[in-house]
């Protein structure tokens, strides 16, 4: 434990999760489990989470942003993270709560004899807003919370809020204060919920494209970490984590090589991890088929392209690399 600036912080959070090698409970959580970051990316984790502060993920699409926040979810807390995906469309409000005014009034009209009905009966709540009224005492919060929730204890959970960048450019500066302070009011009920206790203060990932540039307000406010593409290393580490044991493929190597020629090549979109454990997977399967066990000898493996790469003209640029 370390004293900076009045503030508690406690190191090496999700880096002692990671070394305890938590074993998934279900399918559901087993790429979770399997998630292999580097050590920058661990130390960016545990900074944030010590100062209580969001961490803001770039890098391209593919690198593993998302997934973070599912291992990190999965390592602290075994569960699933609270996701919101951001639109185009997305207000500050809607990372808390939203409120269904055409339902509200028209419900009024229909039963006025019965009396008012009340707003926070059209209430629902979004990411943010869950993480927030999980950390509060349970009986004052339970009927709010959706039924799938309301047996989780109180305390952390984590919130990924995919993809900022898509957002309206108001959207990072008017959560400002609502992020730092951990806090939201709703407007139309008057209540305000806030997280005092810094021990159930949820964990914030926000992923970024970088479509848009963030407000520099916002960025001051966050921990900052850039994902690079795995390297050679550490691709045949993250295919050994999710396909097994390399030994049964001895044309794994082989494949990767290929699979970053068709990376370097001047193509529109290149193919990222998941695209290549899916190529992978389906090259698994051809070398069953084989007598040799070689799946670039089956008939069907340049076809099989089509799982890295979605456009013709990058098909046939990536054909004449596998080809020799």
């Amino acid at each position: 434990m370390d004293s900076t600036g009045g503030k508690t912080m406690t190191w090496r959070i999700y880096g002692e999760a990671l070394a305890l090698k938590r074993a998934p409970n279900s399918a559901n959580f087993a790429e979770a489990a399997g998630y292999l970051p580097d050590q920058g990316l661990i130390d960016a984790v545990d900074v944030a989470i010590s100062l209580g502060q969001p961490l803001l993920l770039t890098g391209e699409p593919g690198s593993g942003k998302t997934q973070l926040a599912h291992s990190l979810s999965f390592q602290l807390f075994a569960s699933a993270p609270i996701i919101f995906n951001t639109k185009t469309t997305s207000t500050a409000r809607d990372l808390f709560y939203q409120y269904d005014a055409l339902r509200h009034f028209r419900d009024a009209q229909l039963h006025k004899a019965d009396g008012a009905s009340s707003a926070s009966d059209y209430i629902s709540f979004e990411a943010l807003g869950l993480a927030i009224l999980l950390s509060q005492p349970r009986g004052e919060v339970a009927e709010m919370l959706p039924a799938a929730l309301r047996a989780n204890p109180e305390g952390k959970s984590v919130v990924l809020i995919d993809e900022i960048d898509k957002a309206p450019r108001d959207l990072p500066n008017d959560v400002l204060n609502e992020i730092e302070r951990m806090e939201f009011s709703i407007k139309e009920t008057g209540r305000t919920f806030r997280v005092d206790n810094a021990a159930v203060r949820p964990v914030v990932v926000l992923t970024s494209n970088s479509e848009k540039l963030l407000p520099d307000a916002f960025l001051r406010r966050c921990v900052y970490y850039h994902l690079p593409f795995p390297d050679t290393a550490q691709l045949r580490k993250i295919v050994t984590a999710r396909l097994g044991d390399d030994s049964k493929r001895p044309w794994i190597v082989e494949e990767i090589r290929k699979f970053e020629a068709i990376r370097a090549l001047p193509i529109k979109k290149k193919p990222a991890t998941a695209e290549l454990l899916a190529w992978l997977r389906i090259l698994e399967q051809l070398a069953s088929e084989q007598k040799d066990g070689d799946p670039a000898l089956h008939p069907v493996y340049k076809n099989a392209i089509a799982v890295l790469l979605k456009d013709k003209d990058s098909q046939d640029t990536a054909r004449k690399v596998i080809a020799q």
